[in-house]
């Protein structure tokens, strides 16, 4: 199970986590977010974690830019980005992740059209934010997702959800399962990341 820690907002902070080397670090380019990511340049990032650009109905110019200016390796939408838009970003040549915020109730027919344009989903809890809302949803749920694009599990995970991991994990959906995304659980305030707590979350994850 591979490990994506996003919301980077800080360069010392930056360079605590690609210490840890997760497989991912995400940095949210969205104004309304208290993680907006404003920093000019980024620390020097190992090729083997991957830059991720979070968005929230960015237009392609306004994504293009950011993929230059930080080198990044994968968008994520986080957004109402459409078929067609997701479609277009392939210009870029650079792999997506559209995330979608999941209820009860959520009606997993609407990914279908999505599937040939994305490279990963990531399911989030629906909160009054696009993402960063500090609580879980229902893993239970996924049961109805029947499409093999992989997938990201975010929404709300910390330490205390060690034992849901990896009893997830057991299951036939979590095969589809790529990485596990954390955020808000391990900050000491918004953009800054507790390198211990991450660093024993991490150690607790991948133990027997």
């Amino acid at each position: 199970m591979q490990l994506k820690i996003c919301g980077m907002k800080y360069a010392d902070n930056i360079q605590d986590i690609i210490a840890l080397n997760p497989e991912y670090i995400g940095f949210i380019f969205w104004e309304k977010s208290s993680r907006n990511m404003t920093i000019k340049t980024l620390p020097e990032i190992p090729n083997t974690i991957k830059k991720v650009g979070v968005f929230v109905d960015a237009t392609i110019e306004e994504i293009g830019l950011k993929i230059d200016q930080y080198q990044l390796d994968i968008i994520q939408l986080h957004g109402n980005e459409s078929v067609g838009f997701c479609e277009a970003l392939k210009q870029y040549n650079i792999k997506i992740i559209k995330a979608f915020s999941v209820d009860n109730y959520f009606d997993f027919s609407t990914l279908k059209r999505y599937t040939p344009h994305v490279d990963y989903f990531l399911f989030d809890t629906k909160g009054k934010l696009p993402g960063g809302n500090g609580i879980i949803f229902n893993w239970k749920i996924l049961e109805n997702y029947t499409y093999e694009k992989p997938f990201f599990l975010s929404g709300g995970i910390g330490k205390t959800e060690i034992d849901a991991i990896k009893s997830f994990l057991k299951t036939d959906v979590a095969k589809r399962c790529v990485s596990i995304d954390v955020n808000s659980r391990f900050e000491t305030r918004p953009g800054y990341k507790s390198e211990t707590k991450l660093r024993k979350f991490k150690k607790l994850l991948y133990e027997n």
